[in-house]
């Protein structure tokens, strides 16, 4: 029987990037559909988020879930577990458990220990992984809090200028005084 295969792939914003770009998912993708055909499982659809693997409204993961539930695929190819989620343990072995209820498979191209078809290792190897995407985000949000501490520290301003706030560019604003 040849397995019917959902494409997973998710992007976030591009850390090199100033202007807050995205990554481009196609670096996913096209490897991905590659190592699907030669594995000679079926396409039977591709779903691609533009979001961080934290949040748990993804639409295109929450479009590939409710396809899952209509059993329209045997397998969900991903690059690795943190473009799956990224949202801990609890939440990713509760997609995973949500996929198997299904007779779904989770198969990771890079990480060869995460292949849900099989039984034992790879349910512990999951855990100890979501683990590690969880703790990745948290030290990602971290990072951002200090670089942002440090900008207050510098005296550089965050957000919006307060109600009367006299920088050139409010001045311009203002209608002009009576």
């Amino acid at each position: 029987m040849t397995l019917r295969c959902f494409i997973y792939a998710r992007v976030s914003k591009d850390e090199a990037s100033q202007d807050g770009r995205l990554q481009d998912p196609e670096n996913q993708l096209g490897p991905l559909r590659q190592f699907r055909d030669a594995l000679g499982w079926k396409n039977a659809g591709e779903f691609v988020d533009r979001c961080s693997g934290g949040d748990s409204n993804r639409p295109d993961f929450i479009r590939m879930l409710g396809r899952i539930r209509q059993r329209h695929a045997d397998v969900v190819l991903v690059w690795r577990l943190d473009r799956f989620s990224r949202e801990g343990i609890v939440n990713t072995l509760s997609y995973v458990k949500q996929l198997r209820e299904y007779r779904t498979g989770l198969r990771s191209m890079n990480e060869s220990w995460l292949d849900t078809t099989q039984e034992g290792m790879a349910d512990i190897m999951l855990g100890m992984m979501a683990w590690a995407a969880s703790e990745e985000r948290r030290k990602i949000s971290e990072n951002t809090k200090a670089g942002l501490q440090r900008k207050r520290e510098l005296g550089i301003r965050l957000g919006r200028h307060p109600n009367g706030c006299d920088c050139p560019k409010h001045r311009e604003k203002r209608p002009p005084s009576k």
